[in-house]
């Protein structure tokens, strides 16, 4: 970027990465405006963070479901408008689906070219969109080993359009489809549109740890980290990992943000991922071993295949984006620890 931003848009900014994403902007002294569908949740995150007044504010974005196709290319119309930046990490994430392409599938590129069309919209300041994608838009679950092999940011999820969208199809695979198209969506942007911005997108795998967006009770956790908390509240049997691969979510976040802010980072895709493997067995022992008096006799303790027939190339990105990635141990701990705290506050 020609300077670093002073004032960034992020969308889904009351969500589980994006909440994250907004206190390391706000750490380094960025005005953040952050993209919400609930403004009561983006009254306690200001609440939350009275050190940062003045530093953010929050606009109501709608459901997709409610617009018409011209609302929805306009929905960032004046969301954009003053700022200087943008992190897109807004994506539809559901396993109910009744209709893959209307429920994942569209409203994933839809919010990804609707973000772009008004970024892109003149005047702009704008000279870097950073989009969250997802491992989901890397893997290929047909490759098979033997010989060993290395996924890295070069890869693609082999998954058509028909495939992801046929009713036939459930929706964890239908969403993989989600996130690649969706990501697709933003490079064919920039290819086709020539905006006066590049991007960068970001794939992590699963992704745990501390919430800082407004959640009440463990019922309102987000995906990921209600699976650890199954596994500390004694859920039988332990849940199976659909990969071994996963990344801390402050990590995560400030991958977006270095991301936004490094020159060398446009036009390039990054695969997040911590160095050690992790499965939910590991996961129960940590919590016995962290948490003995609490956990002992309620969390299940199973030996579970840590799948090592291939590997995920999370250096190149820790690299190029000066990240340190935190151990399983530490998040597993950290995120217990807090939800623990947040269900003996919610009984008294």
């Amino acid at each position: 970027m020609v300077q670093p931003p002073q004032y960034v848009l992020v969308t889904g900014a009351t969500g589980f990465i994006g909440a994250h994403v907004v206190d390391q902007l706000l750490s380094r002294g960025i005005r953040v405006r952050g993209a919400t569908r609930s403004l009561a949740k983006g009254d306690a995150m200001i609440k939350a963070r009275p050190q940062h007044a003045g530093k953010l504010d929050f606009v109501q974005i709608k459901d997709f479901d409610e617009m018409n196709a011209s609302e929805r290319l306009n929905i960032f119309e004046e969301a954009v408008k003053g700022v200087d930046g943008i992190i897109h990490t807004a994506s539809p994430l559901t396993y109910t689906t009744t209709n893959n392409e209307t429920e994942l599938l569209l409203p994933a590129i839809n919010g990804v070219r609707a973000i772009l069309t008004a970024a892109a919209a003149p005047p702009t300041p704008i000279h870097r969109v950073v989009l969250t994608s997802s491992f989901a838009a890397v893997m290929d679950t047909t490759r098979r080993s033997p010989p060993y092999f290395t996924y890295t940011a070069s890869d693609w999820n082999p998954l058509t359009y028909a495939d992801s969208a046929a009713p036939t199809t459930s929706a964890v695979i239908a969403y993989r489809g989600s996130k690649k198209f969706a990501e697709l969506a933003a490079w064919d942007f920039v290819q086709d549109k020539k905006p006066g911005f590049d991007i960068a997108t970001l794939c992590p795998p699963m992704t745990f740890g501390p919430v800082v967006h407004p959640v009440a009770s463990a019922a309102k956790l987000n995906e990921s980290n209600a699976m650890l908390w199954k596994v500390a509240s004694g859920e039988r049997p332990l849940p199976v990992a659909r990969v071994p691969f996963w990344v801390d979510v402050r990590d995560v976040a400030k991958a977006h943000v270095e991301a936004l802010v490094r020159p060398e980072a446009g036009g390039k895709r990054f695969l997040l991922a911590a160095p050690e493997r992790f499965s939910y067995g590991i996961a129960a022992g940590i919590v016995e071993e962290e948490f003995p008096a609490w956990a002992k006799g309620r969390v299940v303790r199973e030996e579970q295949v840590v799948d090592d027939s291939h590997g995920v190339d999370g250096e190149t990105a820790a690299r190029e984006l000066g990240l340190e990635y935190r151990g399983f141990r530490q998040t597993v701990r950290e995120l217990v620890a807090q939800v623990r705290e947040m269900e003996e506050a919610g009984a008294r």
